[in-house]
């Protein structure tokens, strides 16, 4: 099957993840002084935190299906499962920034974020068994230690957001950190491949 329909379809998804997230930030009403935004801070941190979360997976995303020949029923699953997750983007960064940062909001993000991690496992496996150990996502992907890595601290930051939020937003932005620069292993592995 091609995969220009599934990449077009997550691309629309994503966009409209992203809009409704900015929808949700409100301007003070009848306020035009700049001190009436400082309580809007917590929510304006949590769309910019959220906004880069997404535009990770969606460079990352790019990326990885630069490297598939077609795809196939399960590949397409698989990416409708990691789009469910970050569907659920939005909600839990409105409950986050509404309730700045309170223990159980920034708990549930950090599980949407988990459970986001753990689709995109999915999506890449499901991409590798397709196209094969020897594929270039194969190759590029190798051990995923990066990856693995993510799911630890969102394993640690999940439990710590309950006693103290404020220590998981900062795992939270070390994860994204992380992932900031697009996968520069696939860049390296599709290089290779054409050489």
């Amino acid at each position: 099957m091609n995969k220009s329909r599934l990449e077009a379809f997550s691309d629309g998804v994503l966009a409209i993840v992203i809009t409704i997230m900015v929808l949700e930030l409100k301007v003070p009403a009848h306020s035009p002084e700049l001190s009436d935004l400082r309580p809007l801070l917590p929510v304006f941190s949590s769309y910019v935190l959220s906004f880069v979360y997404l535009a990770i997976y969606w460079n990352n995303h790019h990326h990885m299906f630069h490297t598939a020949k077609h795809a196939s029923a399960g590949i397409m699953w698989a990416n409708m499962h990691l789009l469910f997750w970050l569907s659920l983007v939005p909600f839990t960064t409105g409950w986050m920034g509404e309730n700045h940062f309170a223990p159980v909001p920034t708990a549930l993000y950090g599980v949407v974020l988990l459970c986001a991690a753990i689709a995109y496992f999915i999506l890449q496996g499901a991409m590798i068994r397709r196209h094969g150990r020897e594929s270039v996502l194969a190759r590029a992907v190798g051990r995923d230690i990066k990856g693995w890595t993510s799911l630890g601290l969102y394993l640690i930051a999940i439990p710590v957001a309950l006693v103290l939020p404020w220590l998981a937003g900062v795992l939270y932005a070390v994860v994204a950190l992380v992932w900031l620069v697009p996968d520069r292993r696939i860049e390296r592995a599709l290089s290779e491949s054409s050489d």
